[in-house]
């Protein structure tokens, strides 16, 4: 049996979470420090799961196999297109308008590989450039390709 330790000084010695942590993002490496004495936030642990999507192989064939195309010089990235719809999700929104409340974060942007959150008029359109058989299917796919190896776990 261990015994906790006797005062707050010796808990911060023994804490892991008190040295930095080495994330690997599109953006590149971050060292992240924890800060107990700092509010929560609800994207704080976001590199970790861009971490898991870029070593896990998930987010770059997500996205290049969307069959969404552009032709158009002017048009945004697709990546643009379909990260800032994750971020969106990813924070809890649930319209179209609220991807506007993502254009001033630079930072989780950066980190998922995009080169900017995209307006929600052009979300929009994107998805609705998608045809709805291979869009399914695309995503139907992907969806698959991480439950899949469960599968065939005892």
């Amino acid at each position: 049996m261990v015994l906790p330790p006797k005062s707050d000084q010796a808990l911060a010695t023994r804490n892991s979470l008190s040295e930095a942590v080495e994330v690997d993002t599109y953006a590149g490496k971050l060292h992240i420090e924890w800060d107990s004495n700092a509010k929560v936030t609800p994207m704080g642990q976001l590199p970790f799961f861009i971490k898991f999507l870029k070593l896990g192989g998930r987010f770059d064939p997500w996205v290049s196999d969307c069959p969404l195309d552009y032709r158009s010089n002017n048009a945004p990235k697709k990546v643009n297109v379909l990260g800032s719809l994750f971020l969106s999700i990813l924070s809890g929104y649930n319209r179209y308008a609220h991807i506007t409340n993502l254009m001033s974060d630079q930072v989780n942007s950066r980190l998922l590989g995009m080169s900017k959150v995209v307006s929600d008029d052009s979300a929009r359109r994107g998805l609705n450039k998608i045809e709805e058989k291979a869009g399914i299917e695309w995503l139907q796919t992907h969806l698959q390709s991480c439950y899949a190896p469960l599968l065939t776990t005892l």
